[in-house]
């Protein structure tokens, strides 16, 4: 698929990694939907990719809104043929915490945003993108999905965040199996340290604590390099079904 025939979603869109694909895309000529729940940012990001750009607000653990979402971004665009989670939780806590055991609710919530509205924002799109004409090799669309490194090497404290990002590459193939009947491909991206706006106000020492850690380059990622990655996975039709890590090299210590 070429990116100036691109009509996406991008979940977490207003900021970070979301932002980040979504100006990938529209400097390549595509059309973006961006479905987050900061209307504030949503609203400025807008402002700055232009009439090539939507804002939806969208609870990606509720499925009926995404439903919903969904269905005003194709209006928005005229069509949808990528789909692209990049919203998501941290969720960190101990599991065995000072104050007692971790509550149920405070995991199931994180599994909620980062597994479950990946599988919201992805089936729900793929039922749309089956009514799509057929392209080369009979695509019809893309599903891009984030999941983290810490879904191989979570650190103390990760044990939510981790088993979340861990369903997300575990749904990876057994989905892009199930949609090649229907030419839609599923890929996720599991990423390293990014420099987000989690980590702006991290304390300089901290900051430079973490891109130590980075083996080559020894610095926190670019989201515009995530965004390459997203985009070279989009026209690349042979994508289909894993998990690339982008992390130069980082292997997660247990803290």
């Amino acid at each position: 698929m070429e990116l100036n025939q691109v009509k996406a979603i991008v979940t977490g869109g207003a900021s970070g990694l979301g932002l980040a694909v979504a100006r990938r895309l529209v400097g390549a000529g595509a059309r973006v939907a961006l479905l987050d729940i900061a209307d504030d940012k949503g609203a400025a990001a807008v402002a700055e990719l232009g009439a090539a750009a939507s804002y939806v607000r969208t609870d990606v653990s509720d499925e009926a809104g995404v439903l919903a979402a969904v269905e005003q971004a194709h209006a928005a665009m005229g069509g949808l043929n990528v789909a692209v989670n990049c919203a998501g939780i941290l969720g960190s806590g101990r599991v065995l915490g000072k104050d007692g055991p971790m509550p149920l609710k405070q995991f199931e919530g994180t599994v909620r945003v980062n597994l479950v509205g990946s599988f919201n924002v992805a089936k729900a799109a793929a039922a749309r993108m089956q009514a799509n004409e057929p392209g080369t090799d009979g695509e019809r669309g893309v599903s891009v999905n984030t999941a983290s490194v810490a879904a191989y090497e979570g650190q103390i404290g990760q044990c939510a965040y981790s088993a979340s990002k861990g369903g997300v590459i575990g749904m990876t193939l057994p989905m892009a199996r199930e949609f090649g009947r229907i030419g839609v491909r599923v890929m996720t991206v599991a990423p390293g340290l990014f420099h987000t706006p989690m980590v702006e106000g991290m304390p300089q020492a901290v900051y430079d604590s973490l891109a130590a850690q980075v083996p080559y380059p020894s610095r926190l990622g670019k989201p515009a390099e995530f965004a390459d990655l997203v985009a070279f996975i989009v026209t690349n039709r042979y994508m289909n079904g894993t998990t690339v890590r982008l992390d130069a090299a980082i292997r997660l210590q247990p803290k």
